[in-house]
């Protein structure tokens, strides 16, 4: 959340985390969508989160239940799966754990949702 404090032991998390993921900016990622490459964008956020808008043609799986349904949704471990959160932190703990399940393309995507709506990608609600 835009200007939110986090607390020190969920930043030790998220750095740990980022230490082992692949990370891609929004122009990579704009790249990415616009050179036709396959990829699952996935929304992490919470379902109000979710529900107050979210980036077209994304699928919805929260934090809290996505390594459970993941497999479910994308069977492909070596699909492109993209993922974002509010700013980039709760998406790179996602990204770690579906590392850690065998996907081995699962992206953080820096900046979030921010970047997202600053980007000009269209959105839904």
């Amino acid at each position: 959340m835009q200007g939110k404090a986090h607390n020190p032991g969920f930043l030790a998390l998220v750095n740990d985390a980022k230490s082992r993921v692949k990370e891609s900016g929004i122009s990579e990622y704009l790249k990415m969508r616009e050179a036709g490459e396959p990829h699952v964008l996935v929304d992490v956020r919470e379902e109000s989160e979710w529900a107050a808008g979210h980036a077209a043609g994304a699928i919805h799986l929260s934090k809290g239940i996505i390594e459970r349904d993941i497999e479910s949704r994308v069977p492909d471990h070596s699909a492109t799966i993209v993922l974002y959160c509010g700013g980039g932190f709760r998406s790179a703990i996602v990204a770690d754990n579906l590392t850690k399940m065998g996907y081995v393309n699962a992206i953080t995507l820096d900046g979030g949702w921010r970047a997202i709506q600053a980007s000009g990608i269209p959105l839904e609600s």
